[in-house]
């Protein structure tokens, strides 16, 4: 701070033509003024500039010094413009991850219309199930399904969601339906490879308490999509979100079974690495997603309609 002051100063004196004038710009007395000149001078160990009683004039560095100075100074101004502009008017990047199988279905789709609304900020999608760091990779925000963890991180609760137990009419017709939790070691049971929602098992509600059910079967994956669609093809049954499955619920391709027994719902969460001083772009697509999500349960019941785009501005 005491060097920028002393470069200001010395612009002021240089182009006001004296230490007093400079002083009443400033709204410092002159001596002060004088002062951060001879620290300017003395940290530089040059001559700046020449002052007799009757005028002041430039040494040739100082000449140089005012030039390059004038320009890092108005630089400076226009970056501090430009940034308290973005704390009124959405601009610059954001970075976005996002579960795979989520993001590609209810996430990705809302960006067209989010950037339509403000054409001044661009956005990277990363769609991936693993778990970023948010600082040390430089993402705005992470939405995440489940249970937090990490306590590093802020989680604003966008929504609910609640899993259930999918097959295919064709599989069931084959194998039957299972009618309580026990009846699924004689099943087929198709894993989300070992993510860590489901690496300890199918959650279960039996008698009032939430149990982690270990199941087996001939196929696991660690993409939530080829899942959906071996389920889909009858192989076997699947624990599914209702983001995923509610639509092939209502069209009867496929059918929920053990209901009763449905643990009760997790949240779908927008982490941030801080909740203060966000700037303008994080903020408004956090309100997008609110928009789009709402009402809370949007994932809870099989029969409620999905989350809503952002509203066009005419």
């Amino acid at each position: 701070m005491d060097k920028l002051k002393q470069l200001e100063s010395f612009v002021a004196v240089a182009t006001l033509g004296s230490l007093s004038a400079a002083a009443r710009a400033e709204g410092v007395a002159p001596a002060m003024v004088a002062r951060r000149i001879n620290a300017l001078e003395a940290r530089l160990g040059i001559k700046l500039l020449v002052r007799s009683t009757r005028r002041l004039s430039l040494t040739e560095e100082g000449t140089l010094l005012l030039g390059e100075t004038q320009r890092i100074l108005q630089d400076l101004n226009d970056t501090e413009t430009r940034v308290a502009q973005g704390s009124h008017h959405p601009n610059g990047h954001l970075r976005i991850s996002a579960p795979a199988g989520f993001g590609r279905k209810h996430v990705a789709p809302l960006i067209p219309a989010f950037l339509e609304r403000y054409p001044d900020v661009t956005l990277s999608l990363d769609l991936s199930d693993r778990l970023v760091d948010l600082i040390e990779e430089r993402y705005d925000c992470a939405i995440r399904i489940g249970d937090l963890s990490d306590s590093d991180v802020i989680g604003i609760r966008l929504a609910d969601n609640r899993r259930v137990i999918v097959a295919a009419p064709a599989y069931l017709d084959r194998h039957g339906t299972p009618r309580t939790p026990d009846d699924l070691a004689q099943h087929n049971c198709l894993s989300f490879g070992h993510q860590s929602n489901q690496s300890r098992g199918w959650q279960l509600l039996i008698n009032g308490q939430v149990r982690a059910l270990r199941v087996s079967g001939n196929m696991s994956c660690s993409d939530g999509s080829a899942l959906h669609e071996w389920t889909l093809g009858g192989y076997g049954l699947s624990w599914r979100s209702l983001w995923e499955v509610r639509d092939d619920l209502a069209a009867g391709r496929l059918i929920s079974v053990l209901d009763s027994y449905a643990a009760p719902a997790n949240g779908i969460f927008a982490l941030l690495a801080e909740r203060k001083h966000l700037p303008l772009r994080v903020r408004v697509f956090l309100e997008m997603l609110r928009e789009a999500f709402a009402p809370i349960n949007a994932w809870v019941s099989k029969t409620q309609q999905g989350p809503n785009p952002p509203k066009r501005v005419q």
